[in-house]
């Protein structure tokens, strides 16, 4: 079994690591937000879906927004505004509450029922790659059944654990499961 990779892009190999792009691939699925956190109309936005319950506002002060109900009012109602640090952790705490509120459905989706869903591997690029050194590595796809560790550990936005539950499917792929450790993308639909 390959080990894995440890210093890629030694020779102009380029990608990203697969379980950094179902991350991306989730947070797409996931929904959101559309208009960015620095227009008035986004901050509002995201104010109101951290706000809208008890429990929202108990998980946005837990993902690190813990402003006064006063200033939170204020924002709210125009008088002032959040500085750019507060920004930064309206829009952390507004996708840590995404996560956690989409995961339960979007691992129902993706399970379906024990059938799974269909994973599109695109490989890493190699057009920068010297010709003696490039490798064969064609597009693949996989089944994946089981999703509890992969939606688990991205709604707890935990990179490493993602990275072990992403890797530990892939092993599926037999031998060459290192060769798509790194990938140009990865599409599923949910």
């Amino acid at each position: 079994m390959p080990q894995r990779t440890i210093e890629f892009g030694k020779y102009g190999a380029r990608g990203i690591k697969g379980s950094a792009a179902v991350a991306r691939q989730l947070d797409a699925l996931a929904g959101g937000i559309a208009t960015p956190v620095t227009a008035r109309r986004g901050m509002l936005a995201r104010l109101h879906y951290l706000t809208r319950t008890e429990h929202s506002r108990a998980a946005a002060r837990e993902a690190g927004l813990t402003v006064t109900d006063r200033t939170l009012r204020a924002w709210l109602e125009g008088r002032r505004s959040p500085s750019k640090r507060n920004l930064e952790r309206i829009e952390t705490a507004y996708w840590t509450v995404r996560r956690h509120n989409v995961a339960r459905y979007l691992l129902g989706r993706l399970n379906r029922e024990g059938r799974g869903t269909r994973v599109e591997l695109h490989p890493l690029n190699q057009s920068q790659v010297d010709r003696p050194r490039q490798r064969v590595i064609e597009y693949r796809t996989l089944n994946i059944r089981h999703w509890e560790a992969i939606v688990e550990a991205w709604a707890a936005g935990d990179e490493r654990a993602l990275d072990d539950a992403w890797t530990d499917q892939i092993v599926d792929l037999g031998s060459q499961w290192g060769q798509y450790e790194y990938v140009t993308n990865i599409g599923f639909a949910a």
